[in-house]
């Protein structure tokens, strides 16, 4: 039997297998048909639906699990990944519509290019759930190149010399890092194979982590510093960064959504599956140091580059990796508090960067341009955009009493109990980034009114909601929610 068939044979006869292929297949058949379709308001319906469904899938499968086999298995660590991940891919996919539609209208989109975004689209979710679903580290790595290989394609689609640069520059560097996370991959199989023999069972997430503290922890030391270094280039972490800011700032305003709300989310959590292997074996090197190291780094060095950006996507970009490095931070220094911190951050980024972008989008698409210096005074001009936009700027700053102010204070908190110079090291960042973005949001917001204000017909009803959900977040997690977090943070080590 092919590994093909044998992926697609993996579950059968219940709710949870019913749920697990519409998140497959529901993705794959709709970017095979949007090729076909040229009309572009029926694109967006599809797409709006066909998300819809996945959203409705990934809900099913908090209630109801497929059972377990070595190719594909749903957990506790990725049941909440995936329905945030069907979540945020929906909502941007309604923002897609009058952002994709505007972008036509105004001759930077052409139908054919529109087509390639509205199939890609879904090759990008497809991808993103197959990373997330895959038990198999071999299926897991090749869903993180095919997402990569998918968002390649739509930060180059506007075909400009800027775009096509940035497309290029992320492919490369986008090689480089799966080319490390495969190598660490293939030492992962070589110290498991000697342990548990030969074949698929050597690649199977569940089966390492049962036999873990049996492999050769120095196999285990090597592979984990690759698996870091490759699977943190996606993540966005410093020094393997580069790729990030040029793909938000040139890539179409959704597709920018997705890679800071999910692609970057889910690079990390397949870090995390690595680290619990690690965890359970007593005689490896903690790898808790490297990750508090270039999570540090990330943090300090994006904070800093956000005084230095004049375009307000690579802005939000920097804030994207300064956020990543909190989380690899926070997943470094272990325990449960700071674990649950971690898992929390995760899910508040992505909601409020995300909405962050969706206003972003609109703001770029009504002033023209994507330069700070000519946008100004969007709170007067644009009262919703203005104001979403701030409330934004303001959560993702760690201000109370947003989602993130939570996250943060719960890892300070953890932080200052076992490393109090690292705690001074973390807050300083963190002041840098809110005076960085505290000055930009009082130019674009409450600057005197300058530039044009095109037209633009699109909801506002994906940025309203984020919002909503970030804010009831720092009041209020269901105790379902938090009791996931802590189970999870336990298992983390």
């Amino acid at each position: 039997m092919s590994a093909l068939e044998a992926l697609l044979l993996a579950f059968s006869g219940d709710l949870g297998t019913a749920a697990v292929t519409v998140l497959l297949v529901g993705p794959m058949v709709t970017a095979a048909v949007m090729l076909l379709v040229s009309a572009h308001r029926i694109a967006v319906v599809l797409g709006a639906t066909a998300n819809l469904v996945s959203f409705g899938a990934a809900l099913v499968l908090l209630g109801h699990r497929p059972p377990l086999n070595i190719f594909l298995h749903v957990d506790d660590l990725n049941i909440a990944l995936i329905a945030l991940n069907a979540f945020v891919a929906f909502t941007s996919s309604l923002f897609s519509a009058g952002y994709i539609e505007h972008e036509r209208r105004i001759g930077r989109l052409n139908r054919r290019t529109s087509q390639l975004y509205h199939a890609m689209y879904q090759g990008l979710m497809f991808s993103l759930n197959l990373g997330l679903l895959a038990n198999n580290i071999g299926l897991m790595w090749v869903a993180i190149e095919m997402a990569t290989l998918t968002a390649v394609m739509m930060v180059g689609v506007y075909r400009t010399p800027p775009a096509l640069e940035a497309a290029w520059k992320y492919f490369i560097l986008g090689s480089v890092g799966v080319a490390l996370a495969l190598f660490g991959t293939i030492l992962v199989y070589f110290a498991a194979a000697s342990e548990v023999g030969d074949g698929m069972e050597a690649m199977a997430w569940t089966v390492l982590l049962t036999h873990a503290d049996g492999f050769d922890p120095t196999l285990l030391d090597i592979a984990f510093v690759f698996l870091l270094l490759g699977y943190g280039t996606k993540a966005g972490l410093v020094p393997m960064h580069a790729w990030l800011p040029d793909a938000h700032a040139e890539g179409p305003t959704p597709i920018t959504a997705v890679l800071s709300g999910l692609l970057i989310n889910v690079s990390l959590y397949v870090i995390l599956r690595f680290k619990m292997v690690l965890a359970a074996n007593p005689h490896v090197l903690p790898p808790g140091p490297l990750m508090i190291g270039l999570g540090l780094v990330s943090v300090l060095f994006a904070t800093l580059m956000l005084y230095r950006q004049g375009d307000i996507k690579r802005l939000f970009a920097y804030s994207s990796i300064e956020h990543m490095g909190i989380a690899a931070f926070a997943f470094g220094m272990g325990g449960p508090l700071a674990n649950f911190a971690g898992l929390l951050h995760m899910v508040m980024h992505s909601l409020t960067k995300s909405a962050i972008f969706f206003a972003v989008g609109h703001i770029t698409q009504v002033k023209g341009t994507q330069q700070l210096s000519a946008i100004r005074g969007v709170g007067e001009s644009h009262p919703v955009l203005g104001w979403g936009l701030a409330l934004g700027v303001l959560a993702i700053a760690g201000l109370p009493p947003f989602g993130v102010f939570m996250s943060e204070f719960l890892l300070i908190s953890a932080t200052f109990a076992r490393a109090p110079v690292l705690t001074l090291v973390l807050i300083t960042g963190l002041l840098i980034a809110l005076g960085a973005l505290l000055f930009r949001l009082n130019e674009v917001v409450f600057g005197e009114v300058c530039g044009v204000s095109l037209r633009r017909d699109g909801s506002y009803v994906p940025l309203v909601l984020h919002l909503i959900l970030v804010l009831v977040a720092g009041l209020y997690l269901p105790p379902p929610l938090v009791a996931w977090f802590q189970h999870v943070a336990a298992q983390l080590g």
